[in-house]
């Protein structure tokens, strides 16, 4: 993830104010820059893991936002 796409996750983070504790598939595709059936695809190999809701923990999101800038 360049420097750019981590701004653009931070201002969505920032926009969606107060935070959300957890996301939904397109809403995490719009915050890592990847399309939908990427996020998917992601779920499916376990990159990112669903709650109890079927839903992603923002930390999911966060894990990989950090993880891409590094």
């Amino acid at each position: 993830m360049t420097e750019y796409e981590l701004k653009q996750v931070i201002q969505i983070v920032k926009d969606t104010h107060p935070r959300p504790i957890e996301v939904t598939r397109t809403q995490a595709a719009q915050m890592l820059n990847k399309s939908r059936k990427t996020i998917q695809t992601m779920i499916d190999r376990g990159v990112l893991k669903l709650n109890e809701n079927g839903m992603i923990p923002i930390t999911e999101i966060d894990k990989l936002a950090y993880a891409k800038a590094a």
